[in-house]
């Protein structure tokens, strides 16, 4: 019996594996071969393998290293911000009020938006000459005249930080939140009859147990940050300083042609996000062990 439950469970897998095989281990498996050839994008049938030199050439390059440290400035900033945002924005949202509904709704509006259109909508509103930002920074005294959000070296990047908190931060919310109602009231009552102040019940109950679903979230964000393309691409192009990891592998395969390097880019990049992921989980099962 349980042999036949087995081969019933596997059964069912069977159509899932062959599908992620297609679409995420072959694609990864060629992308690893072709890391090792001079194979180049135009006529990618004629190679030779090279070894280790493609995975070399990029690890010699200062701007494949200027994109390392964009991405992890950007991913600690981005994902910092949004999880104390997040958690902060659950907490009220997890109070019963009046239109309640309504505003976990609403909030969650920037996360629903495709990334390409939150960044060109910001975009425009940053532009020097006749976005919203600068004409309402003017207005209010702040400035004399409109600053090039999106064009000064400079400040691109932390433009793409605060566009990235303002789009992601719904998401941090919606998972912690999600967190945040498996906590029985029970507790908080208790606590409360027994005389615990508010920002006690909220260290010593709210976020021990919250935890959990605070950890995945942070997991989730940080995978995705370390990912990150399409908004940074969007709004900055190839400007150095607001390059990612993502936006380099992409330029080599993409702009140079290069089928070898861009592989190896691409290589590079899995290994870097497959080492930060493996960490943070580490991190995680020893916080769930000392508990």
């Amino acid at each position: 019996m349980r042999n036949r439950e087995t081969r019933t469970a596997w059964l069912f897998l069977l159509p899932l594996l062959v599908a992620l095989a297609a679409v995420a281990v072959w694609p990864l498996v060629r992308n690893v071969y072709f890391s090792f050839t001079n194979a180049f994008l135009d006529n990618p049938s004629e190679y030779s393998f090279v070894g280790l030199q493609n995975f070399i050439i990029v690890m010699e390059d200062p701007v494949f290293w200027g994109a390392v440290t964009n991405t992890m400035i950007f991913t600690l900033i981005s994902v910092s911000f949004e999880t104390v945002l997040g958690f902060g924005i659950a907490l009220l949202l997890h109070r019963a009020f009046a239109g309640r509904g309504l505003v976990r709704a609403a909030i969650l509006v920037p996360w629903a938006m495709p990334m390409v259109v939150s960044a060109k909508i910001w975009e425009w509103m940053l532009n020097d000459q006749f976005g919203l930002i600068n004409k309402a920074l003017i207005w209010l005294g702040f400035l004399d005249k409109g600053i090039a959000w999106t064009a000064d070296s400079s400040l691109i990047l932390g433009t793409v930080i605060f566009i990235d908190i303002w789009v992601t931060t719904p998401f941090m919310v919606l998972l912690i939140l999600a967190g945040l109602q498996l906590i029985p009231e029970e507790i908080y009552e208790a606590a409360e009859v027994s005389g615990v102040p508010a920002w006690k019940r909220l260290w010593s109950i709210t976020l021990p147990l919250a935890a959990p679903a605070i950890g995945v979230a942070v997991l989730f964000r940080t995978l995705d940050a370390l990912r990150m393309f399409d908004l940074s691409y969007v709004i900055a192009a190839n400007n150095e300083k607001a390059m990612t990891m993502s936006i380099y592998a992409r330029d080599q395969l993409i702009g140079f042609q290069d089928l070898g390097v861009g592989s190896a880019a691409s290589t590079w990049v899995f290994l870097i996000v497959g080492l930060i992921a493996i960490l943070i989980v580490s991190l995680l099962r020893l916080d769930r062990s000392t508990a």
